[in-house]
């Protein structure tokens, strides 16, 4: 089971939390897990390379986890493309979610 925990303050993530396996499939092989690490990741990459946010984060490949943090002090711009590609990973998870919620579980705070 892959546990994601996003974060909310103000109607804004500013955490995203990730660990564990799926278990959909096979290590190397599951296609759920897969899926849900690389919308996190890409999200993770689009604050860091496109928004240049400073974003703190943390990776335990050996637990299969993520977890990540957005500054406090953010402009009004870096909180508009924060929000814009959290909110477009959010939507992807709540559609793997959808599909296989006996592989993941969501929890928006």
């Amino acid at each position: 089971m892959t546990d994601i925990t996003i974060t909310r303050k103000n109607d804004s993530i500013v955490e995203v939390a990730a660990s564990g396996h799926t278990g959909y499939g096979e290590s190397g092989e599951d296609i759920v897990c897969a899926g849900v690490s690389t919308l996190i990741q890409s999200a993770l990459l689009g604050l860091l390379q496109v928004a240049q946010i400073n974003v703190k984060y943390r990776v335990n490949e050996a637990e299969g986890s993520l977890r990540f943090t957005l500054p406090e002090n953010l402009s009004p711009q870096e909180r508009h493309d924060a929000d814009v590609i959290l909110n477009t990973m959010l939507c992807g998870l709540k559609d793997f979610y959808t599909e296989y919620s006996d592989f993941i579980n969501l929890e928006v705070i």
